[in-house]
């Protein structure tokens, strides 16, 4: 109150905000002047603008009678910029440096706390500026000078070359054509410094009348720097508060609120993430964990966070390892990405992350060399694939960086049943790119135990297989139990042998059951797909009863049927990969998870009307000898079976063959003159997915 006291108000002045000029005004800030140079209405003789960019170009006359400018300087700057001769393209006509042009450039970016004042008769009225422009010289005529002097020099120098020696100089032409432009190419040259001063250059200029101070003209367009109606209905915007008018004033500046620092798109609280789907809440989480256990998961979503919706989910987004999931390679590196270090596409990132997630499989360490050498990408992209879901340790390498779960693999068997199909076909699939050799493939001798055991004793693995047999023993004594009394039964009935129980007696064989052993490092109990604590009927004898054999043998043969009429040439390595894809999409607890040896699928293959193709190949091949089996469907029943026939006929004598010797024969057994692109098209229609 003091301090209001000893400033008392001396005046109070009327404020009027004029609008005739509004988005029309403009400061001009010119430099310091020269001592040859006035501002004045005779030095302005010409002017153009670019309204789009606000840029003003201003072109001033130099007084060169005055005492301070110096003639020579002038005379010297023309010669340099003209040469001697003079014309109507000339920049100085008058062979004198007799002018000067100003380019202007942006002050601020914005200006809506700025505007004009004028005050009179104790009245200040205010009109808003549309932009404030700094005038600085151009120097444009410098680069004309070298120009010219660059131009002089290259006809002294070929100025004395005839038409022959012109001719000589013949240079080849290299004619190029240019890939179709990307959308991330596309962005990136019209962000560009060269792209955005073209589209400057592009713009028309529009030419300007200057009109002077005293000019009747300015002095009418002056008049709207006052408000025209000095009602309170034209002024409305100055009936506020003090608060409300000095906001208008002085509004907040947008480039503060950009300057504050922005959230990663990658941030996102968890009350934002909450109000999300839970299929987008378990992807962004994933995202940016990486590797989490399924319990982890379920906190972080909340306690009302359904369990089964969510387990569904998480298998969208996510694989499993060693009883915890890791994001997809897919999700990560999206289609139409790169490697931000080396360029790679995102299809080859995924495939060498997955080959790194597919090793965390079968063992908990992980040697980067050995990634870095299989899967011929940088160093940088091979870490950021290890760190993704390994730590580093000190001369042993990148160990998984989560343990074993071993209570979500006990709760879920038929997940990790599941998971472990579809990591049988990942694997089939790196085996075809990568060309995995046996040391890829065959753990070592620590890496064929349970990733487990390395954190779990000798006496709590003892103590946990104790625990699971006392927990099914209840169920397996009703089981013999049932057994013993319909023996009894049916010994009434008949004089010898069990005559319900059918015993199946099948050839002795050296083939193994389907192999499984790839990826025993899941440990989660599964016997050649099917867990022996659930799901599977009681076997008698080692064998099936009758009707369960009757299923299994009715489903193989639906799926090898639809298999071959689909493709009809398969190698035995092709043909199990697709039945585990197949087994992968089936509902836990089917027949087919019974056991499934190769022997029965061979004789499924035979027995559907398939042929053996012994194909000769060579005996240093390094094929696997599931590759080496060739199986055919040798009746389609479509127009092809006998081209196809005798397309195998010819493959049976050599596994390589030239076109014109399978056009020749082609001819010559089914009677047709085929030509090349008829044969082309027998070859895909028979052997589209194995040549």
């Amino acid at each position: 109150m003091a301090n209001e006291e000893d400033d008392p108000i001396i005046q109070e002045i009327d404020v009027f905000l004029a609008r005739s000029l509004l988005e029309k005004l403009y400061l001009f800030q010119y430099p310091i002047r020269p001592a040859s140079m006035t501002y004045d209405d005779v030095t302005h003789l010409s002017a153009k603008i670019k309204p789009k960019q606000q840029k003003v170009e201003l072109e001033m006359a130099i007084d060169t009678l005055n005492p301070n400018y110096c003639r020579s300087k002038g005379e010297q700057i023309a010669l340099n910029v003209d040469g001697t001769c003079t014309d109507e393209t000339s920049t100085y006509s008058s062979k004198l440096m007799d002018k000067q042009t100003f380019c202007s450039s942006q002050a601020a970016s914005n200006v809506s706390r700025y505007a004009a004042a004028v005050y009179k008769k104790g009245e200040l009225h205010l009109t808003p500026l549309h932009g404030i422009l700094q005038l600085r010289p151009s120097f444009t005529y410098l680069d004309k000078a070298d120009a010219k002097h660059r131009e002089r020099e290259a006809a002294n120098e070929g100025g004395d070359s005839s038409q022959d020696e012109a001719e000589d100089d013949v240079k080849q032409i290299t004619v190029r054509f240019s890939r179709p432009e990307t959308e991330q190419a596309r962005q990136r040259r019209v962000q560009s410094y060269e792209f955005l001063q073209k589209r400057q250059a592009e713009e028309h200029w529009f030419h300007l009348h200057y009109y002077g101070l005293k000019d009747s003209r300015s002095e009418h367009e002056r008049q709207y720097l006052f408000s025209q109606g000095h009602g309170l209905a034209e002024n409305t915007e100055l009936i506020k508060s003090p608060s409300e008018y000095l906001m208008m004033l002085i509004p907040p500046s947008v480039e503060e609120e950009k300057d504050k620092p922005v959230a990663p798109s990658n941030v996102l609280s968890m009350a934002q993430l909450r109000t999300l789907p839970l299929a987008d809440q378990i992807k962004i989480l994933m995202k940016n964990v990486k590797v989490m256990p399924f319990a982890k998961l379920l906190s972080l979503l909340g306690s009302g966070a359904d369990g089964a919706a969510a387990l569904r989910c998480v298998q969208q987004v996510a694989l499993l390892v060693q009883g915890n999931w890791v994001v997809k390679s897919d999700v990560l590196y999206p289609k139409d990405t790169s490697s931000p270090h080396s360029g790679v596409p995102a299809e080859v990132l995924c495939r060498g992350r997955d080959f790194v997630m597919w090793k965390f499989t079968q063992d908990r360490w992980v040697v980067r060399k050995e990634v870095a050498a299989v899967t011929k990408l940088c160093p940088e992209d091979v870490k950021d694939f290890l760190e993704h879901m390994s730590v580093a340790r000190i001369n042993k390498g990148w160990e998984f960086m989560l343990p074993y779960d071993e209570d979500f693999v006990k709760k879920h068997p038929d997940i990790v049943q599941r998971q472990q199909m579809l990591w049988m076909g990942i694997q089939a699939k790196l085996e075809k790119v990568y060309n995995l050799l046996k040391e890829h493939l065959t753990p070592k001798k620590q890496e064929a135990q349970s990733a487990h055991p390395l954190l779990v004793s000798g006496e709590q693995r003892v103590n946990m297989a104790k625990a699971k047999v006392k927990q099914n023993y209840g169920q397996l004594e009703k089981a013999f139990q049932k057994q013993k009394t319909e023996m009894k039964s049916n010994d009434t009935s008949a004089n010898m042998g069990v005559p319900n129980v059918y015993i199946k007696e099948e050839p002795v064989s050296v083939e193994e059951p389907m192999d499984t052993s790839a990826h025993e490092g899941l440990n989660n109990g599964l016997v050649n797909g099917l867990h022996p604590a659930q799901g599977s009927p009681d076997p008698v004898n080692g064998h099936l009863p009758g009707g369960c054999i009757d299923r299994v043998a009715q489903e193989l043969k639906a799926f090898v049927s639809s298999t071959f009429k689909k493709q009809f040439v398969l190698t035995m390595s092709e043909l199990k990969r697709l039945f585990n894809l197949h087994l992968a999409s089936l509902p836990p607890g089917h027949t087919l998870f019974s056991g499934i040896s190769d022997k029965m699928l061979q004789d499924m293959v035979l027995d559907t009307g398939c042929k053996q193709i012994l194909v000769p190949f060579p005996p240093q091949t390094a094929a696997s000898p599931d590759e080496l089996k060739v199986y055919a469907l040798w009746e389609a029943g479509d127009t092809y079976d006998q081209h196809r026939q005798v397309l195998l006929e010819i493959f049976s004598k050599n596994y390589r063959v030239r076109r014109n010797v399978i056009q020749n024969q082609l001819s010559q057994e089914c009677g047709e003159d085929l030509n090349k692109q008829e044969v082309d098209r027998v070859l895909k229609v028979s052997f589209c997915s194995f040549w």
